[in-house]
């Protein structure tokens, strides 16, 4: 599919899912109007933006924000590998929050 046949088809399931949906942000809740219905996407909800059902039932509005934090969690549950190591796991923690609690009870002002 040409880059212009895929922006058109975008834009017909976009104005589709308007008319479906209500203008709201399906993962913040963010209600839009029409001076910023712009930052209202469609979102394929299982990735495949070949699978357009009728209904709609493959999509939901997202605000740029929230359509944006979607694909990049996509993105890092398909890397392959393990997670990069932390220098944190490597070593314990020395941090005990209650080691001066017994002193500052004694020193009540």
């Amino acid at each position: 599919m040409t880059r212009g046949n895929q922006s058109h088809q975008d834009q017909s399931h976009r104005e589709r899912a308007l008319k479906l949906f209500p203008w709201i942000c399906a993962h913040c809740g963010r209600e839009f109007d029409g001076k910023k219905l712009h930052q209202l996407t469609v979102h394929h909800k299982d990735h495949n933006h070949d699978n357009n059902p009728p209904d709609g039932s493959n999509w939901e509005l997202l605000c740029l924000y929230c359509h944006d934090n979607e694909h990049q969690r996509y993105r890092v549950a398909d890397a392959p590998g393990e997670a990069p190591p932390s220098h944190e796991q490597d070593r314990p923690s020395t941090f005990t929050p209650f080691s001066h609690l017994t002193d500052l009870l004694k020193h009540k002002p």
